[in-house]
């Protein structure tokens, strides 16, 4: 017997759990699980009516609850599905174990059951990472883009939300992003500087031809690589990466500068940047990546942080306002500018 994709947390019911388990389910109760603005995840506590060696806790994803957003945001659900179905298995990124993944209604319907990855704490985007911190998530990157290096079966594939771009793609994502750009101006420029309001214009007016560069190197890219996307177990020696609804097809870089970018203090990141971008590079080598050097891999990284306020600007002009929100962009487009800037970015372009 099916049953319905569930919509709202009462929906997930013991009976719509034990069948997609497969198990004798006997109760089942949701605790909402962090204020995702494009997504509602919840932890299900489970009692079973045998010993079945199932969890007794999972994570559980579905749709926003307004409708609005839902349906703005459903090709981001055909994209996380998408790599719970087709890439999940072939990357060796740490990623919570999927139970069930299931779409419809052209995405707008979507589940996604996972293991729950309690006690790890989520990153927080606003107060950054340590350096430590910082490490396990430039060499967990590798595991991504490894595996896909240059593999043109990588470039589009059914659910992909960003495939590697050519010259049409890029010059509509340009437009698009300068129109971002004024949005963002309008919404959150009177509380940013002078100094990266310049910078973040003229970093998405030349969108359009840095999307085109370096076409022959890419890989998978995660597309939102941050901390709160990132979970730690207590003692920081583990990551666990979620959050695949940005999944795409670039310049590999473009996820380890946009980490960096936004997910460290400038000062942290003016002092180990360059460690950072060594280990990332180490850890492609160790994973079998070949031809590639460590002179390319930080060029690749400077020009990589154009990702950050592409994504700042997207986000603002696009996704539902709340005051958490806009501290987390305001926050991450000074750190980015800044980079940017010390970088010489533009340069690059």
């Amino acid at each position: 017997m099916t049953h319905p994709i569930p919509r709202r947390p009462e929906e997930v019911t013991a009976a719509w759990l034990g069948g997609v388990l497969r198990a004798d389910v006997r109760s089942v109760e949701a605790a909402p699980i962090g204020t995702g603005q494009t997504g509602a995840t919840y932890r299900l506590t489970v009692q079973y009516g045998a010993d079945t060696g199932l969890p007794s806790s999972f994570a559980i994803k579905l749709p926003s609850q307004d409708d609005t957003v839902r349906d703005r945001v459903a090709i981001g659900y055909r994209s996380e599905h998408a790599f719970y179905r087709d890439v999940a298995d072939q990357v060796q990124i740490p990623i919570p174990r999927s139970y069930h993944c299931e779409i419809g209604g052209d995405g707008a319907e979507f589940v996604l059951l996972l293991a729950d990855m309690a006690p790890a704490e989520q990153g927080d985007q606003i107060a950054g990472c340590s350096a430590a911190e910082a490490r396990l998530a430039v060499r967990a990157l590798a595991g991504l883009h490894a595996p896909s290096w240059c593999d043109p079966k990588w470039t589009d594939f059914p659910g992909i939300a960003m495939p590697k771009p050519d010259a049409a793609m890029a010059s509509g994502m340009g437009e698009v992003a300068t129109m971002a750009t004024d949005l963002t101006l309008d919404k959150l420029g009177a509380r940013m500087s002078a100094e990266d309001r310049d910078t973040l214009k003229a970093s998405m007016a030349v969108v359009t031809p840095w999307l085109q560069t370096e076409p022959d190197r890419f890989a998978l890219l995660h597309g939102d690589y941050r901390l709160d996307n990132m979970l730690f177990d207590p003692d920081r020696t583990q990551i666990t990466v979620v959050d695949w609804q940005t999944l795409g097809s670039g310049l590999p870089a473009r996820d380890l500068a946009y980490f960096t970018g936004t997910s460290l203090d400038p000062v942290t990141r003016g002092s180990i940047e360059r460690d950072l971008v060594a280990d990332y590079h180490a850890a492609l080598v160790a994973l079998g990546v070949s031809g590639y050097d460590a002179q390319s891999c930080w060029r690749d990284y400077r020009l990589g942080m154009l990702q950050a306020p592409l994504i700042i600007v997207f986000g603002v002009a696009f996704a539902t306002s709340t005051e958490r929100g806009d501290d987390m962009m305001l926050v991450m487009a000074e750190r980015s500018c800044r980079a940017i800037r010390e970088l010489d970015t533009l340069g690059l372009i």
